[in-house]
């Protein structure tokens, strides 16, 4: 039997990874609905090979491109923030989530609320609305799985492990383009040198949040919320090959790694497949070329996002929310040439602070605090630049 698929975010990496995938193994999966933020051709494109029944593009000022591009398919085409979610709320049984930002938070709660499975390659959703995710999954049993190469792969090692028997789990960290740089270099960061990836090709924010680290701050957080672990039992280790996804150490000191080639193809298909397996076209490991594995502690004075967001986490409330909305202001700001390379750590520990905000009791709690957020920290930005 085909598995009906929803591909919220399909026109960026994640979701061009899926397409790859699902026309590799077109008799598993069937597409029902696609989406994007504003490419509305890229999207056309994807619904007419996929025959997508419905293709939202988030921009309601694309939506006439849009339908001009499907004219003659039997693809609906609709846009803005209600049509995500009907997307999302969909037929489809499994749920891709790759919407960058909180513009993913709607959709996302959507389908956990519709109880489906849900592929999280959405970072905010569990950074910003955590415990509400994973609240509503636990009431309408929707199963959350990650796609995010660290946690799939911490997901994959505990397996029908119980929760009791996980001492900790350790989270690895490429390290990013300055993990050998010194204090100079990294304070005269530009940002083509922060979004040069040494390992993965990912997209320019995310390739920066790499570089400072704030990604695996991030990704602690996540973690936290998606294995139910209290944050003195997840460790963060750099491991600049980026051949261990990640480790679980279990109560006995057993001690499991999920090993792969750096491709996203790899944790997509453990999510869009599980509890099967099925194949991918990834570069299989090869053991001897690699020769050697080395792992090293994180270095907190040069990358103090990693305790920002291990702060964040523990203080709990808006917190995490304010840690992420005030990075992706500062992260843009820096891309832009506006700031340099260490103030994106310097603005977000200034926000948080400042925080007086209360925690979220839902959904729109979580946006109106990261626009809040967003609103005093482009503002205090503003000010410093006078």
């Amino acid at each position: 039997m085909t598995r009906k698929l929803a591909i919220l975010g399909a026109t960026g990496s994640v979701g061009t990874s899926t397409l790859d995938l699902v026309e590799r193994n077109a008799d598993r999966f069937e597409v029902v609905a696609v989406t994007a933020a504003t490419n509305a051709a890229a999207l056309a494109d994807i619904a007419r090979r996929t025959g997508a029944k419905l293709a939202v593009v988030a921009d309601e000022a694309r939506l006439p491109e849009l339908r001009a591009a499907l004219a003659g398919t039997d693809c609906r085409a609709a846009a803005g923030q209600e049509s995500l979610v009907e997307a999302a709320a969909s037929e489809a049984e499994l749920v891709i989530a790759a919407i960058v930002g909180c513009a993913g938070l709607g959709p996302v709660m959507a389908a956990v609320e519709a109880g489906r499975t849900v592929a999280l390659a959405n970072k905010e959703a569990l950074v910003t609305a955590g415990a509400l995710m994973t609240e509503a999954a636990a009431r309408t049993g929707a199963t959350l799985l990650p796609v995010d190469s660290e946690h799939n792969a911490i997901f994959q090692c505990i397996a029908c492990s119980r929760n009791e028997d996980v001492s900790k789990i350790i989270l690895t960290a490429s390290g990013g383009p300055f993990r050998t740089a010194t204090v100079e270099v990294i304070d005269a960061a530009t940002p083509a040198q922060a979004v040069a990836h040494p390992n993965w090709s990912m997209g320019a924010k995310i390739s920066v949040d790499s570089a400072t680290l704030m990604n695996k701050g991030l990704e602690l957080i996540e973690a936290h919320y998606l294995f139910g672990l209290a944050p003195d039992r997840i460790d963060i280790v750099i491991h600049p090959q980026s051949v261990i996804h990640s480790l679980v150490e279990f109560v006995d000191g057993s001690v499991l790694a999920q090993l792969g080639s750096p491709d996203m193809r790899i944790p997509i298909a453990y999510a869009m497949a599980w509890p099967e397996r099925m194949p991918t076209p990834a570069q299989r490991l090869d053991l001897l070329a690699i020769a050697r594995l080395d792992f090293e502690a994180p270095d907190l004075a040069r990358f103090p996002a990693l305790k920002l967001a291990r702060d964040a986490l523990e203080a709990g409330g808006s917190a995490p929310i304010v840690l992420n909305a005030a990075n992706e202001v500062a992260v843009a700001r820096f891309l832009a040439g506006d700031i340099s390379f260490p103030d994106i750590a310097g603005i977000v520990a200034k926000a948080l602070d400042e925080n007086d905000l209360v925690a979220p009791k839902s959904i729109p709690d979580v946006l109106e605090i990261d626009r809040l957020t967003r609103r005093r920290v482009e503002d205090a930005m503003s000010v410093a630049c006078q």
